[in-house]
């Protein structure tokens, strides 16, 4: 495969690996709705560590299993970076999560993607090179497309708690994306590398669910309905081997720069997944999650983020030198 090819290819395989990731959105929420039927007394962070520890749990096992062969010969490369990338992901997830409930959500949602415009700030301070102003249009055009997106207003700004560890959560997301960009991990397996990244998560967010769980007994209860077991299969096999294989396997092949705009595509796939993903999941599992509603905020921000996209693909950024 040519190197145009293998760029393309890794464009394709990242927004599919989005499109899996903005799936996730609606089965989590549908997966609280259900646990909170289930346990009625479960406190948020309870009930955010069993949306996640479970997906990696037997996110690990699978991966134990595929990857066995490999595991045996795995290298201290393949483990540093698998332990990075995990601390990286738990911990923005933890930071995003706490500080969802000292903000709105449209300001989560805004801040979250951050690391839009601070990985080429990041990059040109390590290259000592101005970025190319293509970029920051491009920056600019994400951060306007998530802002009408999530209805995001401005005036309501200010920078609490909530705000504050959002911006810290994503610091940690960009670590994730320049990890995966670094040259001292060229040729490390996929395999072994998201193995050790799935059992890190599963191990802090397990200690979490059990140091929050109103009794132990309560973190078995979820695992014995249909429609919360259900949801977290899926959850599992597309929204999380599916979609960090394909980030961990394919970002290597583009540049942190245009990870951190084609991630930015994610609120789109999550939007238009909103308009009818509910009703059937509410239907199904017996609990009230209304579908949301097309407005212009999901034309014009998706829009935006796609042009942004595009434009930087016109010309896009060379990778870091090893």
């Amino acid at each position: 495969m040519t190197p145009r090819a293998t760029h393309h290819t890794a464009l394709a395989m990242l927004l599919l690996a989005n499109l899996f990731w903005g799936l996730s959105f609606p089965l989590i929420k549908a997966i609280g709705a259900a646990h909170g039927q289930l346990i009625p007394g479960s406190g948020s962070w309870f009930i955010t560590a069993m949306c996640i520890a479970p997906r990696f749990l037997l996110g690990t096992a699978f991966m134990l299993v595929i990857s066995r062969a490999q595991l045996a010969t795995a290298t201290r490369s393949e483990v540093h970076q698998g332990l990075f990338l995990g601390l990286s992901a738990s911990c923005g997830m933890l930071f995003q999560t706490d500080g969802l409930q000292f903000t709105s959500a449209s300001t989560s949602a805004f801040l979250t993607q951050f690391y839009a415009l601070m990985i080429p700030i990041y990059v040109a301070a390590r290259a000592r090179r101005w970025p190319r102003p293509v970029v920051w249009v491009c920056s600019v055009l994400v951060l306007a497309g998530v802002a009408v997106l999530s209805n995001f207003n401005f005036r309501e700004l200010h920078l609490g708690r909530g705000e504050l560890e959002t911006l810290v959560s994503s610091g940690f997301f960009m670590w994730q994306i320049l990890v995966l960009e670094n040259k001292r991990y060229t040729g490390n397996r996929v395999l072994p590398v998201t193995t050790v990244m799935f059992a890190t998560e599963a191990a802090i967010f397990t200690v979490m669910a059990l140091a929050t769980a109103p009794s132990p007994a309560d973190v078995l209860v979820p695992w014995t309905n249909g429609p919360w077991l259900a949801f977290t299969v899926v959850l599992t096999v597309f929204c999380t081997i599916g979609s960090f294989t394909l980030m961990n396997k394919w970002q290597p092949a583009i540049t942190a720069t245009e990870a951190g705009l084609i991630y930015c595509t994610e609120p789109i796939f999550t939007s238009v997944m909103a308009l009818f993903l509910p009703g059937i999941f509410s239907a199904w599992a017996g609990f009230h999650y209304a579908n949301e509603t097309l407005t212009w905020h999901l034309l014009l921000g998706g829009g935006l983020i796609t042009a942004a996209n595009i434009l930087i693909q016109l010309r896009p950024p060379k990778p870091a030198a090893a």
